[in-house]
């Protein structure tokens, strides 16, 4: 997804305000043996990437953020700041990727056969424990989600995130033998 930036010089609260009533957002690029880059991304621009990438897809979304001189960088969303009240994102912090470096990365969890399973149709109900599986790889090993086939369950069991098929390029950082999900009743 690609994203127009601008360079700011300073991070003071004038600034930052004034930004925010241009309907823009101040973030951070931040990179390893780098120098941090203070930005200005669209805010209109980001709020409608961020309507079309699916529920749980953000932290390993690739942004393909352009300044005004025409430099490329790529870059995950590490943080949002939100407002409290109002919902309105008042900050970002992304992480550039070096082709050369890996980086840790939270995957959604995705569940299928949710309606052939067989512990739904006796009246349970799906449960998700964890929904995000830590991982570490080179951006260009980033998964966009990991599938779990749920079809088999009864009520009352459960699949570990050991039946996740792992390429030997993606190193989990949470311990496999965690239950991922539990069929649950109602």
């Amino acid at each position: 997804m690609k994203l127009k930036v601008k360079i700011r010089l300073a991070e003071t609260k004038k600034i930052v305000n004034d930004i925010r009533r241009e309907g823009n957002i101040p973030a951070i690029l931040y990179a390893k043996d780098h120098p941090n880059k203070l930005i200005e991304v669209v805010g209109p621009e980001f709020k409608a990437h961020l309507r079309a990438i699916p529920q749980g897809g953000l932290p390993n979304t690739i942004f393909t953020l352009e300044d005004e001189e025409g430099k490329v960088f790529k870059a995950l969303v590490k943080d949002i700041q939100y407002h409290v009240s109002t919902y309105e994102i008042l900050h970002l912090d992304f992480i550039y990727l070096l082709e050369d470096t890996p980086v840790n990365v939270k995957i959604p969890l995705r569940f299928k056969g949710v309606a052939d399973c067989v512990g739904v149709k006796l009246g349970g109900v799906v449960r998700p424990v964890i929904r995000h599986l830590k991982v570490r790889c080179l951006p260009k090993h980033i998964p966009t989600e990991f599938n779990l086939n749920v079809s088999k369950l009864s009520i009352n069991q459960s699949m570990r995130l050991s039946k996740i098929e792992l390429s030997e390029k993606i190193k989990p950082l949470l311990d496999l033998n965690e239950v991922a999900v539990v069929i649950a009743k109602r």
